[in-house]
């Protein structure tokens, strides 16, 4: 098998987000009505007109995006009549898309899936009053230059390298002067560029300990159960399948590093050739041939998408 399925993170949401999906696929329109009555909010509109200020927030931003990559392969599954473990040999997910990668992959319940994202993006925006922490991106920079940066830059406060993503693109977070000096310290490192980014919340730092409690708290609460393919666990770059196992790293993973960078080079040590990018956007895919020239991405956000895959899937 040379194919994995990848799941976006935050930032790839967009009012209008799943709506072709709904429109040809009673499929889609399945998902997202479950995920409405797990939430008891009726968050496909809210995918569909919008606002945008509200879609944007953390707690439904998360699971919006978890339900169209849900969507995706279900429509695969039950429209195309070809099950996840045919198709791929791995699932992985950008941060939250950790938790669409164990819905698609039968791990989680859907509602769980939606019930448990709502918490973490709720524990994650209160876990920091607003403007107290960021987050920037360095561009032009290797994991090792960025790690260097944060340890001179942190003057006795937090900051830490959140995602490795790959391609001289390292996202740093931490409280918000220590992140600035960050962007200056990483300049004399290779940094080309950097720039703070437009979120909410320091995600994966020290900071967001308390997100990860809660998250413990509400793991326990909920039955997980073996994937149909191994997960890459984004804070191990390594696959697992232990349901105990996956629920420790996702607790871990609020707090830590997501070793995005490192995931997709596993993935070609497992003879994978493609990923996959299931839902919204083409982030994942797009940073693919940065990570590994041979290997090469390909998004699933439209119906018809979806209908070219199934030819040749």
């Amino acid at each position: 098998m040379s194919r994995a399925f990848v799941f976006p993170g935050q930032g790839s949401q967009a009012v209008g987000m799943g709506a072709d999906l709904a429109g040809a696929f009673g499929t889609a329109r399945d998902v997202f009505q479950e995920v409405d009555e797990a939430l008891k909010q009726n968050l496909s509109k809210l995918m569909r007109e919008g606002p945008e200020s509200d879609l944007v927030l953390t707690e439904n931003a998360q699971p919006a995006l978890m339900a169209v990559s849900v969507a995706v392969v279900r429509i695969l599954e039950k429209d195309g009549g070809k099950p996840l473990s045919a198709l791929a040999s791995h699932v992985a997910g950008h941060s939250l898309g950790e938790y669409s990668a164990l819905a698609a992959a039968g791990a989680l319940q859907l509602a769980d899936a939606a019930r448990l994202l709502k918490l973490r993006g709720q524990s994650m925006q209160k876990a920091v009053p607003v403007g107290v922490g960021a987050m920037a991106a360095l561009l032009g920079i290797e994991l090792e230059g960025a790690v260097e940066a944060c340890k001179e830059a942190a003057q006795g406060e937090v900051v830490t390298v959140a995602n490795d993503n790959g391609g001289g693109q390292v996202v740093v977070s931490g409280h918000k002067a220590a992140v600035e000096r960050t962007i200056e310290a990483a300049k004399p490192r290779g940094s080309k560029r950097g720039m703070l980014l437009p979120v909410s919340a320091p995600f994966h730092c020290p900071l967001m300990q308390p997100a990860a409690d809660a998250m413990q708290e509400a793991l326990e609460k909920v039955t997980l159960s073996t994937p149909s393919v191994p997960l890459i666990a984004n804070v191990l770059a390594a696959e697992i399948t232990n349901p105990a196992d996956i629920k420790q790293r996702l607790v871990e993973q609020v707090t830590a590093m997501v070793r995005w960078r490192e995931s997709v080079q596993y993935m070609k040590t497992q003879k994978v050739e493609t990923l996959v990018e299931c839902g919204t956007g083409k982030v994942l895919s797009g940073l693919v041939k940065r990570i590994d020239k041979e290997m090469t991405g390909q998004a699933l956000n439209t119906p018809a998408d979806i209908e070219a895959f199934l030819k040749t899937a």
